[in-house]
């Protein structure tokens, strides 16, 4: 089959490497009695097209000549047409597009030769995350934790009672566009929780009665909050908030501010590590130094945290990568800058962007010695 990469409904509306993910995980299990059911899902969900369009449509209307739909494949080695169909979309995912991303340029931008930006205001945002979470809910994603709005077994305030015990609010649900702009606070609270009870929802079964829809069965909590991560980031990155929802860390799903473009490769770089205590320290780190609001005793207990890991890698790792004297400088700037110490031979009077550099710095630092360790043990 010839896919149609350019039609609208093959584009993503989740993240390439997660489609790519379950749609691996997918083909490792055809033999499952639920297999179409499940793929024709996972199409709905990760594509524009929805269910009356694109990749789930095209698959739902494949046939299967060799054998009878839902039976197992006659032969250990061979694909019937439908998983072909899967396999041939998750070998060309790197050439469909995300929301988003690729879009042609318009009137104004081709006539200028320049990207006009949008930056949506503040009631613009909150209007575009409502009707987000509505498209989420009618797709299940917050029925593992609120309950199918079914008719014969409505929820009853379930949302309701989330956020009251919770956030300590009342009657928030369904969302309102006019309370969240009055309350800005809230709706961040309420981006943040939402997110720790997204699931995705992997199987379903259609209750028709009065039209009552889906219910869905069985849910995967971390590719749902990846999901829902990536769309509302895909919202914030139009605003002027200069927040997004961090993707690893100590603190993933909860608002952090925006760096530029190198240091979020560089955070991603040193969170994802796994070498026990010292990726412990770096991302506990990050969760204290990138928080919403975060002030200057929070930044200056981040730099100590990093400092602590330098300092343990100063002789077997630093003394391969710098000279005595840098080496030196390095702890310096945190032993007499009012940072480690509180006697009061500290520099206290200097702006709290230092403590930005610092941050930086030792991050960076971090990140050296770990590309030297990993030298060291090829």
């Amino acid at each position: 089959m010839t896919f149609r990469f350019s039609d609208a409904e093959f584009q993503l509306v989740w993240p390439r490497t997660l489609f790519k993910a379950q749609a691996a995980k997918l083909l490792n299990q055809r033999a499952r009695d639920n297999w179409n059911e499940s793929v024709e899902l996972l199409l709905e969900h990760a594509f524009a097209g929805g269910h009356n369009g694109g990749p789930a449509a095209d698959f739902r209307n494949t046939i299967d000549s060799d054998r009878t739909w839902g039976s197992p494949p006659s032969r250990a080695s061979s694909l019937t047409a439908r998983q072909q169909f899967l396999r041939n979309l998750l070998s060309d995912a790197d050439q469909l597009h995300e929301d988003g991303s690729r879009r042609r340029p318009y009137w104004r931008e081709r006539k200028t030769g320049q990207c006009h930006t949008v930056v949506l205001s503040e009631a613009s945002v909150i209007r575009e995350f409502v009707r987000l979470i509505n498209e989420l809910d009618s797709a299940g994603y917050f029925e593992k934790q609120f309950g199918k709005d079914c008719v014969d077994d409505p929820r009853d305030g379930e949302p309701d009672a989330l956020f009251e015990r919770e956030l300590g609010v009342e009657q928030v649900w369904p969302l309102s566009q006019a309370a969240l702009i009055e309350d800005i606070d809230l709706f961040f609270d309420i981006v943040e929780l939402l997110h720790d009870h997204a699931s995705l929802p992997t199987t379903r079964w259609l209750h028709n009665y009065a039209g009552c829809g889906w219910h869905h069965a069985t849910f995967e909590a971390g590719p749902g909050r990846m999901v829902y991560r990536w769309r509302v980031n895909k919202i914030l990155a139009q605003s002027a908030f200069d927040l997004r929802l961090a993707d690893e860390g100590d603190d993933v799903g909860r608002l952090v501010s925006v760096t530029d473009d190198a240091r979020t490769e560089l955070m991603h770089a040193v969170a994802s590590r796994e070498d026990g205590g010292p990726a412990d320290q770096v991302r506990h780190a990050l969760a204290l130094f990138r928080q919403r609001g975060a002030d200057r005793n929070q930044k200056r207990s981040a730099i100590v945290a990093l400092a602590l890991v330098l300092e343990e890698r100063r002789h077997n790792v630093l003394a391969d990568a710098l000279a005595k004297s840098d080496r030196g400088a390095l702890f310096d700037i945190a032993n007499n800058f009012h940072v480690r110490h509180q006697d009061a031979k500290q520099r206290r009077e200097y702006d709290d962007f230092y403590l930005d550099w610092i941050f930086w710095t030792y991050l960076a630092t971090i990140e050296l010695t770990n590309r030297i360790i990993d030298s060291q043990s090829a």
